[in-house]
Parts: structure tokens; sequence; C-alpha cells
């Protein structure tokens, strides 16, 4: 699996959400919906969820493992922080 296009669209409100991003896999699939979001321990990635009649939020689509999670995020918040510098760049 190659991720081949991540789009990055900032979050300028005040929230711990940073950005919402998409991905394309394999030039083939996308997920749409991932939040980037900054936490304690610094940023991270939320998969998209919908929620669910019990209250709680589920994830519509995710990694079935931690590696392939690992991968997905380090590309979208490494994408996320050049769209960061570049906007400094242009500013």
């Amino acid at each position: 699996m190659q991720i081949t296009d991540v789009r990055v669209r900032k979050v300028t409100k005040e929230s711990k959400m940073r950005a919402v991003v998409s991905i394309t896999i394999d030039n083939e699939f996308v997920v749409h919906d991932i939040k980037v979001i900054e936490g304690e321990k610094g940023l991270f990635i939320a998969m998209p969820s919908r929620k669910a009649s019990d209250g709680e939020y589920r994830d519509i689509a995710h990694p079935i493992n931690s590696d392939t999670r690992d991968k997905i995020q380090k590309l979208i918040l490494q994408a996320y922080e050049e769209s960061l510098a570049e906007e400094t760049l242009e500013g």
C-alpha cells in the first residue's frame, strides 16, 4: 500500500483540531476527514468517525494494525508540517 497523495486543509478556528486531511491510497482509494489534533503529547491523527446510537464515536475507516497507523500518521503529520512551513515562507 502506498499513500500517493495527501491533501491538508488547515482549521483556523480555536480548537484542538489543527487540520482535516484526505489521503489517496495507490491512486485508487480516498479516505476523507482524517483529523490532525493537538494533544497533550503533541500532534496525532484521528480517523474518520461517526457517533453511534450509544453516544460513542466509532471509526468508519481505520488501519488494521499499528504499523500501518504509524505509517499513515507519519506521512500526514509530515505533510501538515510542510504546509505550515509553506505558509510561513509565503507570509
